[in-house]
């Protein structure tokens, strides 16, 4: 995935789903980071093509992105686990239809279990 930055730039944003979860979020913050260092001016400042974004507004888009791709990589990180847990989910509802099956079994063949049936009278 790649974006542009004020400057016409291009830059990479990698996937979370490329690497482990969590790890994208230093790795965002090191892209953002780059570009702001790109687009220092003389002044120290991030100086912008459009002549109306201030520094502080400069600052604030940059603080967005930063917050942007931490929430990507939050979301990706809860959707691997809600991934996890369906699939836990579904090996305990099997081994839950195992068991009920077995224990099924075991209190058929107990006669402890067993209805019992009026029995008939002898005349």
């Amino acid at each position: 995935m790649s974006n542009e930055d004020s400057n016409g730039h291009l830059y990479n944003v990698p996937l979370s789903s490329d690497s482990e979860p969590g790890e994208n979020i230093d790795k965002n913050k090191a892209i953002v980071e780059q570009e702001n260092t790109k687009n220092e001016g003389f002044t120290g400042t991030t100086h912008s093509l459009d002549p109306d974004i201030n520094p502080d507004e400069e600052e604030e888009k940059q603080r967005l992105i930063t917050q942007v791709l931490e929430l990507q990589n939050t979301l990706d990180d809860l959707s691997s686990r809600v991934d996890t847990v369906k699939e836990e989910n579904l090996k305990l509802k099997s081994e839950n239809q195992v068991l009920g099956q077995y224990i099924e079994n075991l209190m058929a063949a107990s006669s402890v279990f067993q209805s019992t049936s009026p029995k008939s009278k002898k005349k």
